[in-house]
């Protein structure tokens, strides 16, 4: 006998989606699970180059103004719909409506538009958290999790936390036999992401290794290009539609996709990295970076050093076959065990479950 399905609505804080996370909700739904509100036919992330420089400049200009004046705004939503549904999930924010929510966390500082270091901000997002409407918070991993509960040490909604992890199909290997070594590196904030180190480590062991070549994804300023478009070895392509190559961000989509392609990573140490790339084990995890953020950006002080570290790890890499096969075969393995869209649609159908008991 089938189940009935639930019908959830799914509450974005933005016109659109601007991650993975939800694409896969909504392509690969678990059966009893019905999204009434977004189909997989209209779906849609900010997938040009234009759309997306022009959601951003939005959303920074909002952020800015009400952070200039330190105004404590939640990141909170009332959910209108003439359509019926179940429970309400919220993509990265909060409801204000008078029925059952459930919200996922990429990171903590989205409770919030404004004012997340002010107690007023902090006792507004507690009071929605603790509500009887609010019946699951999950976070995406270990890290936000633990900063959740550094800023909320509450027992009550230390019990309403559980990790939900991305997920993605994870796709058939065909066996392309081909000479030589790729290194890739795709983000869609180029300087954010460390670009700019990034194409300077390709630069020097492209040139160094005969059999090494490089594909650069991202926003790269004209004068970058100019300067290292002079490196035929390194293949430089603006963003492309996430149908045809998934988007690094903050989480890093991009690593658990190259874990379900069985590739190893070469990453510096930073926002849930050692959770997502094991050390050793699917990846290397440099050394976090000394960063400081300014009003025209940021500035990376031990940069130099960075830099040597990635490319002598990388280079460990290139000269160990052996080393790379293990840690291809690790990758995938922690993939399918991991990452896999079944484990993450049992657990979510449970959740929902629970929260409309």
């Amino acid at each position: 006998m089938n189940k009935q399905k639930i019908k959830i609505y799914l509450q974005y804080p933005w016109k659109f989606a601007d991650s993975s996370y939800y694409k896969n909700l909504i392509y690969f739904p678990a059966n009893n699970i019905n999204y009434i509100n977004v189909k997989k036919e209209n779906f849609e992330l900010a997938k040009s180059r234009t759309k997306f420089l022009l959601s951003k400049n939005l959303k920074t200009a909002i952020r800015k103004l009400t952070g200039f004046l330190d105004l404590p705004i939640m990141n909170v939503h009332l959910t209108k719909s003439k359509e019926k549904y179940d429970l309400i999930h919220c993509a990265h924010c909060l409801s204000s409506n008078d029925s059952p929510w459930v919200m996922d966390l990429e990171s903590t500082w989205q409770l919030w538009v404004s004012g997340m270091n002010t107690k007023t901000g902090k006792d507004k997002v507690k009071t929605l958290l603790l509500s009887k409407n609010c019946k699951k918070i999950m976070p995406w991993t270990e890290d936000t999790k633990n900063k959740l509960l550094q800023i909320f040490p509450d027992k009550k909604i230390k019990k309403k936390i559980e990790i939900v992890s991305h997920a993605i199909k994870i796709p058939r290997i065909q066996k392309i036999k081909h000479s030589g070594i790729n290194l890739f590196f795709t983000a869609r904030y180029f300087y954010e992401k460390g670009g700019l180190e990034t194409l300077e480590v390709f630069d020097v062991l492209t040139k160094k290794y005969p059999n090494v070549n490089a594909i650069f994804i991202s926003n790269v300023p004209k004068e970058i290009l100019e300067k290292y478009s002079k490196n035929k070895k390194i293949q430089f392509r603006h963003l492309i539609p996430q149908k045809e190559l998934g988007y690094s961000d903050s989480y890093g989509f991009l690593f658990i996709e190259a874990l379900a392609y069985g590739l190893p990573i070469v990453t510096v140490d930073g926002f849930a990295r050692k959770e997502l790339v094991l050390n050793g084990k699917t990846g290397i995890v440099c050394k976090k970076p000394e960063i400081i953020w300014k009003k025209n950006g940021l500035i990376i002080k031990n940069r130099e050093k960075v830099i040597l570290d990635l490319i002598k790890n990388t280079e460990k890499l290139i000269k160990n076959n052996s080393l790379r096969k293990k840690m291809s075969l690790n990758a995938r393995k922690t993939a399918i065990e991991k990452y896999s869209i079944e484990k993450r649609n049992k657990q979510l159908e449970r959740i929902y479950q629970e929260a409309i008991k």
